[in-house]
């Protein structure tokens, strides 16, 4: 156990957590799982309204999985800086269509609903979602209920204040400690909430509520957060930070940056990665994965 009462990493890279999302069990550490992004948002920072017509969205999504996601994120509320909320019916709206169709057309691919609100995830739950992907990490008291009565995974995702707020001049004494002890908390309000550990997964949340240097802090010291012993997501797909290292202003251009943030990530040891731009970061994670086992299988 380390120092927060959570078991220690394994010392062999290698090997690594079981993470159970409602039936799909992913066998962490070997192996690094791709989540593909679909945002059914007008507004998203990268993507908004390309994806907005249910058709499109589900098109979209069995792409990203025959581009090798294993998993698909759908979001119907934008969480880029400055986004402000929308209401919990309108969310549903977008989201729950994509999520029954891709459950009944493809029931290999874990589909992942990506919300702050129970209602939301509820709704998304019985219409076959595998996991929810909480940027507020339980901020809605009824969150880890609804997640504890269904079987479905759950992230936990460091952000400070909300979307609209985050980027005011955010603030840290120790960016990489603060949202370790933040994220180790977590886990354990959700396991007493009844949440199996099995089912728990981390992100630190890259770009949300982090200055570039609070970034690049985090994503140095990302074995930091692997630490806690639980499946340990991140998602730099694109972000601002990104732009500003290489002077791309344009989000969708910046897929070799991505790139290296994503190499970074797996070879020390990060479980998932959300992308975009799921056939370039899969074929990365496995290049990476090759040269940490020293052989191609």
């Amino acid at each position: 156990m380390d120092d927060m009462g959570t078991p220690d990493a394994t010392d062999d890279p290698l090997t690594g957590p079981t993470w159970r999302c409602g039936e799909h069990v992913f066998e962490l550490g070997g192996r690094t799982i791709v989540m593909g992004i679909l945002n059914v948002t007008p507004d998203s920072f990268s993507d908004g309204g390309r994806f907005l017509e249910t058709d499109a969205a589900v098109k979209h999504a069995l792409q990203l999985r025959d581009d090798g996601a294993d998993i698909v994120d759908v979001g119907g509320e934008s969480t880029r800086p400055g986004a402000t909320t929308i209401d919990a019916e309108e969310e549903i709206r977008r989201v729950v269509p994509v999520v029954q169709r891709l459950s009944d057309e493809a029931p290999e691919l874990a589909v992942s609903v990506d919300t702050r609100k129970s209602a939301v995830a509820r709704a998304a739950i019985d219409a076959g979602a595998a996991l929810v992907n909480d940027v507020a990490a339980g901020r809605d008291p009824q969150m880890l209920t609804v997640v504890a009565s269904s079987r479905a995974g759950y992230v936990v995702m460091h952000m400070l204040g909300d979307p609209a707020t985050m980027q005011a001049q955010p603030h840290y004494d120790d960016v990489v400690e603060q949202v370790r002890t933040f994220l180790a908390d977590r886990l354990r309000t959700a396991e007493d909430a009844g949440i199996a550990r099995d089912r728990l997964c981390v992100d630190p949340g890259i770009g949300f509520g982090k200055t570039l240097d609070h970034n690049l802090a985090l994503l140095r010291d990302i074995d930091r957060i692997v630490e806690l012993g639980a499946p340990v997501l991140a998602g730099p797909s694109r972000k601002r930070f990104i732009g500003t290292l290489t002077g791309v202003e344009d989000p969708a251009d910046r897929v070799d940056g991505t790139a290296a943030a994503v190499a970074w990530l797996v070879a020390h040891g990060t479980h998932v990665v959300r992308v975009h731009d799921v056939k370039e970061m899969t074929r990365v994670a496995r290049v990476v994965e090759a040269i940490r086992r020293g052989s191609a299988s």
